[in-house]
């Protein structure tokens, strides 16, 4: 099964964003790709000198313009689409990042808003963004059942693992990873790590430029890279098999191995 990942450099203006979305989105149809996953921010990129409120001021519903057209994409083009968007919230000049899987009938079937936010390394996204209260459970689609996790999230074992152990086959993380010292070391490894411990696929779009630093990748249940779009701005494929999943699970069994009558008993 071909997915397609989606890596660029979004601009500050979401129509010009959204354009390209739709081209990208067409693209990865035309060569058979059944999903294409997109990085967090696709729908602009915030610099440090926007305010929280004219971010609040910039942000849509779920039912707004900016997903309503991915989604006649995604139906015209008979293709899942994954990623992320400003979302408006409650509180004042604050907005939710929220990911959105949009199956191939133009349906957002799962939505989940990020939970760690990246208050860390010199930044502190809770200026600016409020975090969701749960994670998602996972989805049912074409490539098998995905776990939503958002960039930052990574950095948490906790929650890939509960995506696993609630039968998530892959693992997509709509990503803007930061540069900065030893990041792009961290990246992989932590993509690598979270696929070869839950035994499932990561897909992890990345964005590029600005201050992100690429490197968008998939990776297979026993930690291979199948795809590393480096620098590159523009489309990659990848094949997602199940069965492999299957393998990894019975020869790797972590999942069944786990301890969990013992691990609740450690106190601090």
């Amino acid at each position: 099964m071909k997915v397609a990942v989606i890596q660029f450099k979004a601009s500050t203006n979401k129509e010009v964003n959204l354009k390209k979305i739709i081209t990208y989105i067409s693209k990865a149809s035309s060569k058979n790709a059944i999903l294409c996953a997109f990085p967090e921010f696709m729908m602009f990129y915030t610099n440090s000198f926007q305010t929280p409120k004219q971010l609040a001021s910039l942000a849509e519903t779920i039912n707004g313009n900016f997903i309503s057209t991915i989604a006649t994409a995604a139906k015209k083009n008979k293709i899942q689409v994954i990623g992320s968007f400003y979302e408006k919230s409650e509180k004042k000049d604050r907005v939710y990042d929220t990911a959105f899987v949009i199956d191939k009938l133009g349906k957002v079937i799962s939505t989940y808003r990020k939970i760690h936010l990246y208050d860390a390394l010199g930044f502190k996204e809770s200026n600016k963004i409020v975090s969701g209260s749960k994670i998602t459970k996972p989805v049912k689609t074409s490539i098998g059942k995905i776990g939503i996790m958002i960039c930052y999230d990574l950095r948490f074992p906790e929650m890939s693992r509960s995506l696993a152990a609630a039968g998530s086959e892959v693992l997509v993380a709509p990503s803007a990873w930061v540069k900065g010292n030893m990041k792009e070391e961290h990246w992989i490894a932590i993509n690598k790590t979270r696929a070869i411990e839950n035994g499932c696929y990561v897909i992890a779009p990345d964005q590029v430029g600005n201050i992100y630093c690429g490197r968008s990748l998939v990776v297979d249940p026993y930690g291979k890279i199948l795809l590393d779009m480096k620098k590159k701005q523009g489309v990659g494929f990848a094949n997602i098999d199940l069965n492999k999943v299957k393998r990894t699970r019975k020869i790797l069994p972590l999942l069944k191995n786990r301890r969990t009558d013992v691990y609740p008993m450690l106190k601090a």
